[in-house]
């Protein structure tokens, strides 16, 4: 039998009702066998997440402050969602284990991860599934790193002997035993993992929206739903803040070319968006278009500087002396300009600056704030003739200025760096010439 994996992200799984939508879901198909879940989202939009909750109980007992109250909202909400589902289920004891385990300073990983370790016993529960605890066959190594190798031999053997199950999403454990997290939106992570080690033939990562979006709806007004997209160019448009899915989340499946089809558990019918390793089918000539703001301009100037050996290197070298990475090197023959992030050289800023100044013995090195990224991402880009030049001339004729250009050398993408008060015209003038 042909296998699924699903994933349900926190909104997906917030209260009864959504768990009645996943159920819905999972039994419409008999080839939706392993599950994924997330801990409770938001029921609404001045909600809290079930894990800031349980974030809040590490820091109260870090100010050695009772969590009597914060822990009791938290069962409360389990209880709830337990109690509309009628279910004859009960977490009394899992509560009162992980309550003293936070009281007894446990560690901050572990008190994070407990939202998805008892969303997920009750939707095993409710689904009559069995429940398989993420940190017997998911692995991080001495140095805190993902451990794929033993992860995916061990987790196949484990699933092998389930027919369906749900997993915890967010988590593993380290050698010592201890709970190891994801960063934050891991889950997506755990569901690729799993369906990795299971060869599935599709990974189906369930949200709150119909699939990937062509721009943030939050600066363009109704976006088209981005039908097809590569891992490639999802990797660009995450990497550029489109945040509909962890941008890690693509490596597991990438090795085993198995799709991603984000879809929408409050709207199912839609086909949502299909993530796959490559496609020959272009429909646009642009796939997506992301942004960041938060940007700071490093500008160097010395006469004759690309004739001078090793002075590129000798800059960047300053900057993995302060633990700062750079996003873009764009350059000239005597100008050299490195971006960054503003937070990353925030309390550095004069440190860096002499630094450059002594190693390569520059003539102007200055540094300027309130630069916004946009990246235009398409896979059609390549053989599109004139696209760039849609692109430039869209932004002059919306009278904004560009300050920076970076094209990537597989003409995938183009990134446009402008001043952060233009950054939403920006992006609405490049949507608006492409939806066409």
């Amino acid at each position: 039998m042909s296998i699924k994996v699903v994933k349900f992200g926190g909104s997906s799984l917030a209260d009864a009702k959504q768990f009645e939508k996943v159920a819905s879901i999972v039994k419409a198909d008999p080839q939706r066998r392993y599950v994924v879940a997330s801990a409770p989202g938001k029921r609404s939009s001045d909600d809290i997440k079930v894990t800031d909750m349980l974030y809040d109980c590490y820091k109260l007992v870090a100010k050695k402050q009772s969590i009597d109250e914060a822990f009791s909202k938290i069962e409360d909400r389990y209880n709830q969602i337990i109690r509309e589902l009628g279910l004859d289920f009960s977490l009394d004891e899992e509560f009162q284990r992980i309550k003293m385990s936070i009281v007894h300073h446990a560690g901050r990983d572990y008190v994070a991860s407990r939202g998805e370790y008892l969303n997920s016993m009750i939707l095993a529960e409710y689904l009559g599934y069995d429940f398989i605890d993420a940190e017997t066959g998911i692995f991080f190594d001495e140095a805190g790193k993902f451990d794929s190798a033993n992860t995916y031999e061990t987790l196949a053997k484990i699933l092998e002997e389930h027919e369906h199950a749900v997993i915890p999403g967010f988590y593993g454990v380290m050698p010592n035993g201890t709970i190891k997290t994801f960063s934050r939106g891991g889950s997506d992570i755990t569901g690729s993992i799993v369906a990795r080690a299971t060869d599935a033939d599709i990974y189906e990562n369930w949200t709150d929206v119909s699939g990937m979006l062509m721009a943030d709806p939050r600066c363009v007004e109704n976006p088209k739903v981005i039908e097809t997209i590569t891992y490639k160019e999802l990797r660009e448009l995450s990497y550029m803040g489109a945040t509909v899915m962890h941008e890690d989340a693509i490596f597991p499946v990438r090795e085993a070319c198995i799709p991603i089809n984000i879809r929408n558990t409050n709207s199912p019918e839609d086909n949502g968006t299909m993530i796959v390793p490559s496609t020959k089918e272009i429909k646009r000539v642009i796939t997506g278009i992301a942004g960041k703001m938060g940007f700071s301009t490093i500008s160097i100037e010395k006469d004759t500087m690309g004739s001078e050996l090793g002075f590129g290197r000798k800059v960047l070298e300053i900057l993995e002396k302060h633990g700062v990475s750079f996003e873009h090197v764009p350059s000239g023959v005597d100008t050299m300009s490195v971006i960054v992030s503003t937070d990353s050289i925030d309390k550095i800023r004069d440190e860096i600056t002499a630094g450059i100044f002594k190693l390569v013995n520059a003539d102007s090195v200055v540094i300027e704030d309130g630069l916004a990224l946009i990246a235009v991402v398409g896979r059609g880009m390549v053989k599109a003739k004139g696209t760039a030049a849609r692109v430039f001339s869209s932004i002059y004729n919306a009278g904004i200025n560009i300050k920076m250009i970076d094209q990537g050398s597989s003409e995938l993408n183009i990134i446009i760096g402008v001043d952060e008060c233009d950054y939403q015209a920006t992006l609405n003038a490049i949507y608006n010439e492409f939806d066409k």
